[in-house]
């Protein structure tokens, strides 16, 4: 038994090692990552090997519910553990390509003579106008010699209208008979019927950069490079963070992937890539016998294929797009389900991690989905664990004291959680991170199992884009998360009763009773994204960006706060003459002057606010904004997480009004010019 007063002792050591040095270090040196994710890794080795020799040996195996029952949730904390040593070797180097992108884009572009040829696939199927419009346009604005560049849209959906679309655009319509293999097939026609040395592919919903190409394509020096894949950015809010209400203050659910694990793999040479916002070799393609069709996800099997042939993928970690995220629920699930059964998938196929030929075994280990498989299931058992005992008596393990669990445990949580703090200080909180991943628990686990006994069979499900953004309720997710509930919370109100306590009384019981009320707060927050607030199509973009109002003779230098493509928000210092309903023209960078309707004047402190509705624009003049908006100009980062903003925002969330989300309904455009789906 560990005396009292030493318990403490592992834990404050873990905290002065990262407070007086792991702070100090820049999480860009290799070496501090390395050494940081070894100290980690250890304390957990430490951890599992007193869970072993104390807690699980001491329980003789005989077959009983409760020694089942302690080595089972044994074997989950070990399959936690394997993911932990995964996720740390991961993030234990670093590298960024930007340099190597700067001097490769100097060399490229000395001469456009010797630039390559460039192909831009934009695979669609089902998305209307106001998604295609803004990739279509942007594509074309790309900073590359228009004769060196061919844009093809790829559309499954045969759509009339948006073939006159692409012929205003001046790119090339491309249908095929069928919709065999889906989004791969798709791609495999577009390039039997293209000729470009490297290939751009964007999803319908993302639109790249004026500079994407210069940024990339000088990466492809080295023969050795099939595949660059660069993160993917959004321009609109997530539903996890429009249902929390944090849309100002929380970071989409994708970005410690993008922003960190994605740069960090690279760095191994085991990136991946993600199917959108990625340039391919031909050549590279063509080795490999095309765009692989035998699973959902075509792009993470397309680099494993490439890996057989030689070929690597590189991740130049620069924001050079912008897209929709999963716009609600529904496709959120959809997308993370895909995600999940193609990871999972790859372990049956040939090209998998697991039967690739020419793979090293690192490779094998890194591209092993172990995150899909175990994540879910080890997130639902520590939500049961309390239920459990407090209804059952069974305890997780065999118990010795409080003062051991805050000897060996405590200082690996601390230490993970310091990690990640180090790593990623503006993309991680752990009681609302643990939230949002319990909240997916319930609906992909059952995928997982799903998955793991019955790969195949499942069609590819397109993410739904330009939804109606009505408020809807995930009644499914919710009964579970309250179920899960009403278990802890009815378990331990019957245990405060000694007539009605169902756990005998010891140690362990006010751990459990710890561990209950954090899985009761986790939970509420879960619930809370059940509930989907109404949205709209677009969200506006902050700015501080000058411009001009002109009605008449009365002319005004504003200051725009917000800005987007049907409506502005502008202030305006000093006497103001115009009214509500005034039609005026605005004026800013980038664009021609166009109308707008001033929609609605707001005195402040400062001076007014002016709601700008936007006229219908002129064609070039749509254009003109879209590129402006879409194309590198605004973001929608999320820099620092703010933790008193969040909490309050929460509170409110919770107990009080939703605050409206900064969403503008799209608007019919009834241009003749624009042509109009049916």
């Amino acid at each position: 038994m560990v005396q009292h007063f030493v318990a403490f002792g592992p834990a404050l050591l873990v905290a002065g090692f990262f407070l007086l040095g792991v702070f100090g270090w820049s999480k860009h040196q290799t070496w501090a990552r390395a050494l940081t994710c070894f100290v980690t890794l250890a304390l957990g080795l430490r951890y599992i090997v007193w869970r072993y020799t104390d807690t699980v040996l001491p329980q003789p195996f005989d077959g009983s519910i409760g020694s089942n029952w302690i080595y089972f949730l044994f074997v989950i904390e070990c399959l936690a553990f394997l993911e932990a040593v995964t996720f740390m070797a991961t993030m234990s180097r670093y590298v960024d390509r930007s340099g190597e992108a700067d001097r490769f884009e100097s060399d490229l572009f000395s001469s456009e003579r010797n630039l390559p040829t460039v192909d831009v696939f934009i695979p669609t199927y089902n998305e209307p106008l106001s998604v295609l419009e803004r990739t279509i346009v942007g594509a074309c604005a790309l900073d590359y010699p228009k004769e060196k560049l061919r844009i093809y849209v790829l559309d499954d959906g045969r759509r009339e209208w948006l073939r006159r679309f692409c012929e205003e655009k001046g790119v090339t319509h491309v249908i095929r008979p069928d919709n065999a293999h889906a989004k791969a097939g798709n791609l495999n026609h577009g390039f039997s019927g293209s000729i470009g040395e490297f290939v751009a592919v964007f999803d319908a919903d993302f639109v790249p950069f004026r500079i994407f190409l210069r940024r990339t394509l000088g990466i492809f020096a080295d023969p050795a490079i099939g595949i660059v894949q660069t993160p993917q950015h959004f321009f609109n809010k997530d539903p996890v963070q429009s249902n929390l209400s944090l849309e100002e203050y929380w970071p989409d659910e994708q970005r410690l992937f993008f922003d960190e694990m994605a740069a960090s793999r690279d760095a191994w040479n085991v990136s991946f890539c993600c199917g959108s916002c990625v340039v391919l070799r031909r050549k590279a393609i063509e080795a490999i016998g095309g765009i692989p069709t035998e699973s959902i996800t075509e792009d993470l099997l397309t680099t494993l294929a490439c890996l057989n042939k030689g070929y690597i993928t590189r991740y130049l970690n620069e924001r050079l797009s912008m897209g929709l995220a999963a716009e609600d629920l529904e496709g959120f699930f959809i997308q993370r389900s895909r995600w999940c059964r193609g990871g999972i998938q790859s372990l049956y196929l040939k090209n998998g991690p697991i039967r690739g030929p020419g793979l090293t075994l690192f490779q094998r280990f890194m591209f092993f989905p172990l995150s899909w498989v175990v994540q879910y299931l080890v997130r639902f058992v520590t939500l049961i664990v309390p239920a459990v005992f407090l209804w059952t008596g069974l305890a997780p393990l065999y118990f010795t004291s409080v003062d051991d669990i805050i000897y060996y445990q405590l200082p690996v949580l601390l230490s993970y959680f310091l990690f990640i703090r180090w790593l990623a200080p503006n993309r991680y909180m752990p009681v609302i991170s643990t939230a949002v991943g319990v909240f997916a628990t319930f609906r992909l686990l059952p995928v997982v199992i799903d998955s793991l006994f019955r790969p195949f069979g499942v069609p590819f499900r397109v993410t739904p884009k330009g939804v109606d953004g009505k408020a809807r309720f995930d009644a499914y997710t919710f009964v579970c998360i309250v179920i899960v509930l009403a278990a802890t919370v009815s378990g331990l109100f019957i245990n405060v009763v000694p007539e009605w306590a169902v756990a005998r009384r010891f140690e362990f019981s006010a751990v459990a009773q710890y561990w209950g009320a954090l899985n009761i707060l986790i939970l509420l927050l879960a619930a809370l994204i059940c509930f989907e607030s109404p949205r709209g199509a677009h969200w506006r973009f902050a700015t501080e960006e000058a411009g001009q109002l002109v009605a008449g003779p009365t002319s005004a230098p504003v200051h725009l706060a917000t800005i987007a493509l049907e409506q502005s928000t502008a202030h305006v210092v000093g006497d103001l003459t115009f009214r509500e309903g005034d039609i005026a023209t605005l004026k800013v960078s980038d664009a021609a002057p166009f109308s707008v309707r001033i929609d609605k004047v707001t005195r402040t402190k400062a001076g007014r606010e002016l709601r700008l509705v936007h006229e219908v624009l002129a064609p070039e003049v749509r254009d003109q904004m879209i590129v402006k908006l879409y194309t590198g100009s605004y973001s929608q980062d999320i820099e620092a997480l703010k933790f008193g903003r969040i909490i309050g925002r929460l509170w409110t969330r919770a107990f009080g009004d939703v605050p409206q989300h900064a969403a503008i309904p799209h608007p019919d455009h009834s241009s003749s010019t624009m042509p109009r789906p049916g």
